[in-house]
């Protein structure tokens, strides 16, 4: 049985990608594009299928309610945390939320939460990965910044396993 690649995996503010190492030397995992960066934005087409990268970039123009980027910043963080923030995103929240409560932001007529949205950004990576070996991908290293706090590191472990990934370490 062939051995179980471990992917690493630097889900960024801005751009996100999946890599491994082969020997003492990690190789860069390309997109379907070809691209090695996949850009960290998800949007909703308007028949109601879910875009990462490079295709869902033209939302954030032409359709910027649709179009959701930067979700980092608000990973395991809730409302009263980020109302200076909140001014200069152009997606909105839902609006329902109360203090405390997690964040769901709005796409198109859907809501997620931050962490469902850093998962389609983290699928995607795990496709392209599982495309470029030619078999399943489900255990990954995903980076986050030294600041992040218990509650933003428990957020990215679950968008993690709502990807389907076991993160064996953050």
């Amino acid at each position: 049985m062939a051995e179980e690649r471990v992917v690493g995996i630097d889900l960024g503010t801005t751009n996100s990608l999946v890599a491994y190492m082969e020997g003492d030397r990690p190789v860069v995992i390309p997109g379907e594009d070809g691209a090695n960066l996949v850009p960290s934005i998800v949007a909703l087409d308007p028949a109601g299928q879910i875009i990462v990268g490079n295709a869902a970039r033209k939302y954030l123009i032409e359709t910027p309610e649709r179009a959701v980027y930067s979700i980092k910043r608000l990973m395991g963080r809730g409302i009263e945390d980020i109302q200076d923030e909140l001014k200069l995103f152009p997606f909105r929240m839902a609006d329902d939320l109360a203090p405390g409560e997690v964040l769901r932001i709005r796409l198109g007529e859907r809501t997620y939460t931050p962490p469902e949205i850093s998962a389609f950004i983290l699928r995607q990576l795990k496709r392209n990965a599982e495309r470029y070996f030619g078999a399943p991908v489900s255990k990954a290293v995903i980076t986050v910044p030294a600041y992040f706090n218990d509650a933003q590191r428990q957020a990215t472990k679950d968008a993690g396993r709502i990807a389907g990934l076991e993160v064996l370490r953050l």
